[in-house]
This record gives C-alpha cells, structure tokens and sequence, in this order.
C-alpha cells in the first residue's frame, strides 16, 4: 500500500489562512476529497493521513466526518486543545472515530521559545500517550534542540517529525541541523515524514540535486524503518506539482531496496499511524 503520510483538505478562507503570505496564490482555493482523490488516481497512491491546517476543534471534527465518507483517508492528525482543562474528555469524544490518528500543534508558529517546556502542554501530551496516539512535531530548525528536549520528557510517546524540521534549503545542509537531526534520531520513539521540503527553498527553484542532500541526512538519521514520505499538498503547489514532488522523493531513493522503498512510501506510515489496511 503506498501511502502519503502528509496532506491537507480545507474550504480556503482568507481570513482564517491568514497564513497564506504573498505569492501563495496557487493554494487560495478549496481543496476537498474530490480535489485530493483526482490529483492521486493516477499517481498510484492508495492512501492519505490528512493532517490539520487549522488549529480548531471544528475542523478536527470536520476531517474526521470526511473520514468517514471517503476510504482513501486511511487517518487524520487533528488539532486539539492541548492545555486545556478537559483534554482528557476531548480525547475521549474524536477517540471514539478510530480514524484519529494523531495530534498535533503549530509549535513552529509560537513566538515564545519555551512553549515546549508548558506544564499544562506537556500535561496534554500525556494525556495523547495514555491514549495511544501519535504527536506530529511542526517545528522549525531553530527549535530542534528545544525538540529534543521535549522529546525526553515523553520517553513512551510515539513522535512523528514534521517536514525534516523545515530547514532552509539552500546549498549543503547545515552543520547545526545535520547535528540535531540525528540527535533527534537517536531516540527510537521519532520517525520523520520527508515532506514539505520543497517550499523551503528560497525562491522555489528547488531541482532533486538541491533535495538529494537532505534526504540523504535524514535517510542516514532515521533509515527508512523510521522515514516516510509525504507531500504536503496543496502547499506544496506553490513549489511544485504533486506529480514533480513524488518523483523527486522516487529519484532520491533509488538506492534503495524494494523492500525499503516500500517502508519509505507506505510501510511507515501504516506501521506508526496503525492504519487500517
């Protein structure tokens, strides 16, 4: 089963995506099951885990009702109230759809650099632990080591990175990130979605010459045991075609084996997301 473990679905407002900066124009519009089940049919990806935009409980509830009704979303990341007095209830209600799958926060978005060291948060993430959930990381390279810390606070939580931490990608990789990276990787409850790494570019002239670096560190960091492939589409739109994006990730991994391109593009995410076949 090849799965794309990083998409997104919205009704587009401006408003709410306020987000979306100059130059984005290519993702101002909805994009829905139909949009995502046209863009896939041809590609030969059987699955999807859709992944929260907004940071509401409505449409935490909205993706799963959409779970429901359309099989290619194998499972949903959701947004929820972290540190919130009633986390617990929360859980225990969208727990209730087993296509939940993780959570997650745009940690990358807080100005505060020790958001991640919150007594409530952390209280929250606990509370995603006992229930068996995953917590995607959306972190920025500056806040890898705060990552790794938090990390070490939550040895029994399965932790998923977000888009190799979203580096700026340009050139040869950065000493401090290829670092921290397999630091990170060194603790076996983490696997990395390569995702979201063509918008990182400057300019978006990205080519898979500019990508084979990157990948090839968090290949090394996690090996592919530990490393699945994402899009992030349509935000990737703005940077590339899903098609362009998905051969990349093809080209880069090229010396691997069967076996091994098949836990890149597929066999990860259904092993950590524990998604129905």
């Amino acid at each position: 089963m090849r799965i794309d473990a990083h998409h997104h679905l919205w009704h587009y407002s401006a408003e709410e995506y306020d987000w979306i900066d100059d130059g984005m124009g290519a993702i101002r519009r909805d994009f829905l099951p139909a949009d995502l089940e046209n863009t896939l049919k041809p590609l030969a990806i059987d699955g999807v885990v859709t992944v929260q935009a907004r940071q509401t409980m409505r449409e935490t509830r909205w993706l799963l009702g959409l779970s429901q009704k359309h099989t290619i979303i194998k499972g949903v990341v959701g947004w929820v109230p972290l540190a919130g007095p009633t986390i617990g209830e929360m859980l225990d209600e969208l727990t209730q759809n087993r296509t939940l799958k993780g959570v997650r926060h745009v940690v990358q978005g807080e100005p505060d650099p020790a958001f991640l060291e919150g007594k409530e948060f952390n209280a929250g993430v606990r509370e995603v632990t006992t229930r068996g959930l995953v917590y995607d990381l959306l972190v920025s390279a500056r806040q890898l080591a705060a990552t790794i810390n938090f990390v070490d606070r939550h040895p029994c939580q399965v932790f998923v990175l977000d888009h190799i931490a979203k580096p700026v990608v340009q050139g040869a990789p950065s000493t401090i990130w290829q670092r921290q990276i397999s630091e990170l990787a060194r603790r076996p409850n983490v696997s990395c979605k390569f995702s979201g790494v063509v918008t990182e570019v400057p300019g978006w002239q990205w080519s898979q010459e500019l990508i084979q670096p990157y990948f090839d560190v968090v290949l090394e960091a996690f090996g592919p045991r530990r490393l699945m492939f994402g899009s992030d589409w349509p935000v990737c739109l703005v940077a590339a075609e899903y098609a362009a994006w998905l051969s990349c990730v093809e080209q880069c991994a090229t010396a691997l084996s069967e076996s091994e391109r098949g836990r890149l593009f597929g066999g990860t995410a259904a092993d950590v997301y524990r998604l129905n076949p």
